[in-house]
């Protein structure tokens, strides 16, 4: 599930904290970004015909202690954690990855997204907050053997990315751990083991400004040159694209000016360390996304589409963000509109809140990432205004797709129901146009 704007994890939460509300980045009917001005340049002087990359801003002030055209440290793989599934009786998707992982069947050993789910038992009853389900994000399955416990049974070892929460401090295990990945059980074990990374894992980059060009308050800092003078409190990386325009930012907490030296990026330009990078940093996997995102908006709906699924989230990410930062800009659009929702698309959660943000907000729109988020668009101020008509095309593929979704602590639901039924409490006509141009009014 996509997590919330209202950062309350109505959902479930991706990797990254929830910024809270939404927005409307363009005109529905040109297809013209709103409010897609430039907002940072090179300083007066620079022989530059281009765009700076990236600003480091003040976020006291929103002052901006430089402009650069490049970075390290922002794009790196976040790390991964290795389980073992010990005594496990795999089924379906795990089943099929542990055989493409010993290469003894096909597809893929990727598993997407995995949640696991403690078991109760007498000892540790339902409602216990040790069996609170976690989440481990692009999970792949790298080995098995087994179980010298139990032939009929698998020792299995996995890795993947914890999310944004973690795993819980002090989860139950003596009854076992089932686990899903939001539509098909995977598999119940009996119980599972960290595996620790070692001592000497080596770290990510270290993060530098290149070819910055630094405003006046930086450039005293420089050269005063005390430690004092060097730290720069807690600071925001903005990512511009290709226009100036901020398109995403990163929180860069404390960070301390550990060196400088002229750039070879150009004349007066400098190249800056600093002690501690931006938080979350991008996966290099995501870079083909954040390309395109960085040559601007989106002009022509669906581009989402073509992505799998981890590159379709980070699209969803930059969509969320942009879309909560922009909301208080624009008015709403008057009552009774009628908006056209193209569910061809529609393959998980993610897809049906891209579809739903492009039907109200044009290309690259958002409006909402999970009820209580989509109860905030509902509210005012992100697009459109109740009551409206919602004309959802093809939507047997959402029905297909998400219509029946397993909840973190594995409770079954139907994704597709729920909205409809959400927008219609909040008096939006929701019509379902089947294949071959009927209508299906509501469900």
């Amino acid at each position: 599930m996509v997590g919330s704007c209202a950062g309350d994890g109505c959902l479930r939460s991706r990797l990254t904290p929830e910024p809270y509300g939404a927005g409307r980045d363009h005109d529905h009917r040109s297809g013209t970004p709103l409010n897609h001005q430039p907002t940072h340049h090179w300083p007066p002087g620079l022989a530059r015909t281009d765009i700076p990359a990236y600003a480091l801003v003040n976020t006291d002030d929103d002052a901006a202690w430089g402009v650069c055209a490049d970075v390290t440290g922002l794009y790196a793989d976040p790390p991964r954690r290795s389980y073992e599934l010990l005594g496990c009786a795999p089924a379906g998707p795990l089943l099929d990855a542990m055989r493409a992982a010993a290469g003894t069947g096909a597809g893929t050993d990727r598993l997407g997204d995995v949640w696991l789910r403690p078991e109760a038992d007498d000892r540790c009853p339902e409602g216990s907050e040790r069996l609170d389900a976690w989440r481990l994000v692009d999970v792949r399955v790298t080995g098995s053997r087994r179980s010298p416990a139990d032939a009929e049974r698998w020792d299995i070892t996995l890795d993947g990315v914890e999310d944004f929460y973690g795993e819980p401090d002090d989860p139950y295990l003596e009854a076992g751990v089932s686990l899903h990945d939001e539509r098909t059980w995977l598999g119940h074990c009996r119980d599972l083991s960290i595996i620790l990374p070692p001592d000497d894992e080596p770290s990510g980059p270290p993060f530098q400004l290149l070819g910055c060009a630094p405003s006046e308050a930086l450039s005293a800092a420089l050269a005063t040159g005390t430690r004092r003078s060097l730290r720069l409190d807690e600071a925001e990386l903005q990512i511009l694209d290709r226009t100036g325009a901020r398109l995403a930012d990163r929180l860069v907490s404390a960070p301390e000016i550990s060196g400088w030296r002229p750039s070879p990026l150009g004349d007066g330009l400098l190249d800056i360390d600093l002690t501690d990078g931006p938080y979350p940093q991008i996966p290099v996997w995501a870079r083909p996304v954040w390309n395109r995102w960085l040559t601007g908006p989106p002009t022509e709906p669906n581009l989402w589409a073509a992505y799998p699924a981890r590159e379709r989230e980070q699209w969803f990410d930059i969509v969320r963000e942009r879309g909560c930062r922009r909301f208080l800009h624009t008015p709403d659009r008057p009552a009774g509109r009628v908006y056209d929702l193209d569910g061809r698309h529609i393959t998980d959660d993610i897809g049906l809140y891209c579809a739903l943000g492009e039907a109200i907000n044009g290309p690259g729109g958002y409006f909402g990432g999970c009820l209580n988020a989509l109860s905030d668009c509902l509210n005012g101020r992100f697009g459109a205004t109740a009551p409206f008509i919602l004309r959802w095309h093809h939507p047997d593929v959402a029905r297909r797709n998400v219509g029946r979704c397993l909840a973190p602590d594995g409770a079954v639901y139907s994704l597709f129901d729920e909205v409809i039924g959400f927008l219609e409490e909040k008096r939006v006509e929701v019509v379902l146009v089947e294949q071959g141009g009927l209508l299906e009014a509501k469900r």
